[in-house]
């Protein structure tokens, strides 16, 4: 890895989003109790900004939010949480969303309004510092704000990004789930433009194929207690497959820590409560 932490961003979307625990998940015409609930601002872009930034120290994400409390309350948190947030204001609220935990730790999400997604051609957002990152991870924007990315050193994309994807930009990877059929369509075309194209399996690990032929598995990371709440692992995940290979690491070592980070984020409650942090990676 290098002697220098590299320099990293995200850009994509953010969600105000309820937590709760239930004992399963409702059935068509159950009244639940839900219990514990928090709130957090969360999606696939803040999950992994904040991954990003307890393993490299900060963090810029870029990304659009409605101009309202929900969006507020998002910058506020995620400045504590070492994002530095880069917002294009909407008309449009913020998207919500509610989390229900069952006793396994599976999550079940639903969501509320539409998903707000940074623009290329939205010139308040400083397209310009991407060229300074050593990586990018994408979830959410239009193909202006993929083609501005891509001026980063890494790539890396997530399936959730379709719109923007399949249109020629090449990609360095793209982290989509084996089980995920909607996800496997959506990237059908951006699988060719990738040069690293992971499959992650969960508990069973996962595989990767390279553009240049090669191809390949790793093995699952032990969860560091007990697995407690899987929001938010994924994301973990890509982000720490994102500081791998902006630090320089081979394939093999960065889906590692990338698995590592997601089996962390698998024992704490939300996403935030445990993730893998520098001084436990260099430690």
């Amino acid at each position: 890895m290098r002697a220098n932490r590299p320099r990293v961003a995200v850009v994509g979307h953010v969600e105000w989003v309820q937590f709760a625990l239930v004992p399963h998940v409702p059935r068509a015409g159950d009244v639940l109790h839900a219990r514990d609930p928090f709130e957090e601002p969360a999606g696939g872009g803040a999950v992994a900004a904040v991954q990003l930034a307890r393993l490299a120290g900060s963090c810029t994400l870029i990304t659009a939010l409605g101009d309202d409390e929900h969006g507020r309350r998002s910058v506020a948190r995620l400045n504590e949480l070492g994002v530095h947030a880069r917002v294009a204001t909407r008309a449009d609220p913020t998207r919500t969303a509610v989390t229900l935990v069952d006793e396994t730790g599976e999550r079940t999400i639903t969501t509320f309004g539409a998903r707000l997604e940074p623009r290329g051609e939205d010139e308040r957002l400083p397209w310009s510092m991407l060229e300074d990152m050593d990586a990018v991870y994408f979830t959410a924007g239009d193909a202006g704000a993929l083609r501005a990315a891509r001026r980063a050193r890494v790539l890396v994309a997530s399936p959730r990004a379709s719109d923007a994807l399949g249109q020629g930009v090449r990609l360095d990877a793209l982290v989509l789930s084996e089980d995920d059929t909607v996800e496997r369509r959506l990237t059908a075309r951006a699988q060719d433009e990738a040069d690293l194209v992971v499959f992650t399996e969960g508990a069973r690990g996962g595989t990767y194929r390279e553009r240049s032929g090669g191809s390949g598995s790793w093995a699952p990371a032990t969860p560091p207690g007990a697995v407690v709440d899987s929001y938010g692992c994924g994301d973990s995940f890509a982000a720490g497959l994102t500081y791998g290979l902006g630090a320089g690491l081979e394939v093999g070592a960065a889906l590692a820590l990338a698995a590592r980070c997601g089996a962390v984020c698998l024992t704490g409650r939300g996403p935030y409560q445990r993730q893998l942090t520098a001084s436990e990676l260099h430690g």
